[in-house]
């Protein structure tokens, strides 16, 4: 029986788009029967709802506010909850986990960060970087930018996507070989339909899951299975 993680969610403490608290979401997925959770709210490049005057550590403090009602939630009723973010350049957005409330306190030049920038501090923090819906198509990202470079894997699988932006991600994560996960992109809770990650081990840590990322080991996706009918497979 593989261990259920969501990796790509966001709260309306943190994020200006998120309609459920970490709280509501953290009572869903345990009933949903999800092992975990991980909070991954819109950074300050992307659709925040943090007040950007505040000073830098008072910001972090009120990004951190939905994973924290989440985690609070969570070790009262079994649930692993995790925290990441979402950085968003334009027309990519990026997956970050490994980060500490300290670390993110102590670093204000994060928030200006390149691509290129942000994935080598990151690994030097010991995280690691997951490119969002690559080819997902919106008005606030209206051409698609292929960020693998600046990623340890790409999001292959995304609720919020149109199938065929996640059977174009499929094929070009199976050519280039490279690490593919999947996550719901939920803002509420109920939702509808949820996708994320099937483990083998129960993560202890969202090292745990960094580890499993830059280790290349396989990471099962939970997926409905109409969503890659249009996948194929490489030639």
């Amino acid at each position: 029986m593989p261990f259920l993680y969501e990796t790509h969610m966001h709260t309306c403490q943190a994020s200006r788009c998120g309609k459920s608290t970490g709280k509501e979401h953290a009572r869903f997925y345990k009933e949903q029967g999800f092992a975990g959770i991980i909070i991954t709210d819109h950074f300050f490049g992307g659709n925040t709802s943090v007040d950007c005057t505040l000073p830098w550590e008072d910001r972090i403090d009120r990004f951190w506010s939905g994973y924290e009602d989440a985690k609070e939630e969570g070790d009262r009723i079994g649930l692993d909850v995790f925290f990441g973010l979402e950085q968003n350049f334009g027309f990519d957005e990026y997956l970050i986990y490994g980060l500490t409330k300290e670390y993110m306190k102590a670093h204000p030049e994060m928030e200006r960060w390149t691509r290129k920038q942000q994935l080598e501090e990151v690994h030097k923090a010991g995280g690691c970087v997951i490119q969002a819906h690559p080819f997902r198509m919106r008005f606030y990202m209206d051409r698609i930018r292929l960020g693998a470079e600046y990623a340890d894997g790409i999001e292959v699988a995304n609720a919020g996507n149109e199938p065929l932006d996640d059977a174009r991600a499929w094929r070009y994560g199976q050519e280039k070989g490279l690490v593919m996960t999947a996550g719901s992109d939920n803002h509420r809770s109920p939702a509808e339909e949820l996708f994320g990650v099937a483990l083998e081990k129960r993560l202890t840590s969202i090292d745990d899951y960094v580890k499993i990322i830059l280790n290349r080991n396989e990471i099962g996706l939970y997926v409905p299975e109409e969503r890659f009918e249009l996948t194929g497979k490489p030639e």
